[in-house]
């Protein structure tokens, strides 16, 4: 095994990734962070994500980009060619002496392949099969769509993420980044793990079905509580929560920040911060009702103070008293020595360039057993010898595969 794969709790669990772009390989990513040795199973052209930037100026290689890299780290990568029989029955020895596969194609794909989890489950009773697709899998309930393929922001909208986003009710806005990827990766790690600590009770395995729609209504109750509750369709309300006051964005003098005076004993705590201690008995503002019926004017107190201040020095101001938080960039996030602190900003080698590029750290502190970044993501095929020869193929064995264009 590769010297990277040493700590960590999932140390001595075997996964296999075929997936390709972000939801499944982000799945599978958060389990190697945490030690397991997770193979990163590619077809012969590669995981499209590879060529998918950004790229450094000074790449030589091209390998693969920053998408690539910042969800496939700490794996070991192999290529295999799934479409022959040599390449099959190679993957069906892997998998074998594997505890989890991991994938995101479209329904019926491993079917289709001669691979499905009836078949894996045959050569590996306890296998754990998860897969994450757009509309799930027929096996946890077949709807009109299920084949359909789907995106990130397919999952944001038709999962209600961005018709509770966006500056105002007739805005529905995507959110940054791809949580209709991540999040149904993280609802994935989990429903893997449950069934892997299942598995260890039963000596069986099963199959794990995630969508990216449901994990985006899984992930915001106003969707389904605010609607089922009061009949009431939320809707996008910007930055500012229309039930508390303040609760959301405000100016600061040289940029946004966000402020939050939360029910309770927090509005005269707010007020001695500010230097407004006689505001706190404000007939206007002196209970949560009153703010929020003056709810402009509640804002106008908090922006005549804060729009005098930078947000550095409002950090300093509030911190530790009122919840407060600069609404921050890249440049200002690796500034900030906090997430250095929470090593949250590692660094990992990038083929065919000079210098080292930094990826998101790992969330979870296991304080005991603790996770992190080890390896940079694997080149095409870089253990493709070493992950065969460790399920018994030897050199002789290898060499015919390749030559039958079944691994590189």
């Amino acid at each position: 095994m590769s010297k990277f794969f040493t700590s960590g709790g999932l140390k001595g669990l075997r996964v296999l990734d075929l997936g390709h772009a972000l939801a499944a390989p982000f799945c599978s990513q958060m389990l190697a962070d945490h030690g397991a040795d997770v193979i990163k199973i590619e077809p012969p052209g590669g995981d499209v994500s590879r060529r998918i930037g950004p790229f450094t100026e000074d790449d030589t290689l091209r390998e693969y980009g920053g998408l690539y890299q910042c969800c496939n780290r700490n794996k070991r990568g192999i290529v295999l060619d799934l479409k022959s029989a040599e390449g099959r029955e190679a993957f069906l020895k892997l998998v074998e002496g594997a505890d989890a596969v991991i994938e995101n194609f479209r329904a019926g794909v491993m079917e289709r392949l001669g691979l499905g989890y009836e078949t894996l489950a045959d050569r590996n009773p306890r296998i754990v099969y998860t897969s994450i697709r757009g509309f799930g899998d027929p096996r946890g309930g077949k709807t009109a769509y299920t084949d359909w393929p789907a995106v990130d922001i397919v999952a944001q909208a038709m999962g209600g993420l961005m018709g509770i986003t966006g500056p105002d009710a007739d805005s529905p806005t995507k959110v940054g980044g791809g949580p209709g990827d991540t999040v149904p990766g993280l609802f994935a790690a989990f429903g893997t793990m449950v069934a892997l600590w299942e598995a260890r009770l039963s000596g069986k395995g099963q199959y794990v079905d995630v969508s990216m729609v449901d994990s985006m209504i899984a992930l915001n109750e106003p969707i389904t509580v605010t609607y089922s509750y009061t009949n009431v369709v939320p809707r996008p309300s910007g930055s500012r929560l229309p039930q508390i006051a303040p609760f959301g964005r405000v100016w600061a003098k040289d940029g946004w920040a966000v402020l939050a005076v939360p029910p309770g004993r927090n509005w005269p705590v707010f007020c001695d911060v500010i230097g407004r201690p006689e505001l706190a008995a404000d007939p206007r503002f002196a209970t949560e009702e009153a703010r929020l019926a003056n709810f402009d004017a509640v804002y106008e107190v908090v922006e005549a103070f804060t729009s005098r201040h930078t947000k550095a020095d409002l950090l300093q101001i509030f911190g530790g008293k009122v919840p407060f938080a600069p609404v921050y960039d890249s440049a200002e996030i690796f500034k900030d020595p906090y997430f250095t602190i929470r090593d949250m900003l590692p660094q990992v080698e990038q083929p065919g360039s000079k210098r080292k590029v930094t990826v998101p750290g790992v969330a979870a502190k296991l304080i005991r057993t603790p996770g992190g970044v080890h390896q940079r993501a694997p080149l095409l095929g870089e253990h493709t010898d070493e992950v065969l020869q460790s399920v018994g193929f030897d050199a002789e064995a290898i060499a015919a595969l390749r030559k039958s264009g079944a691994v590189a």
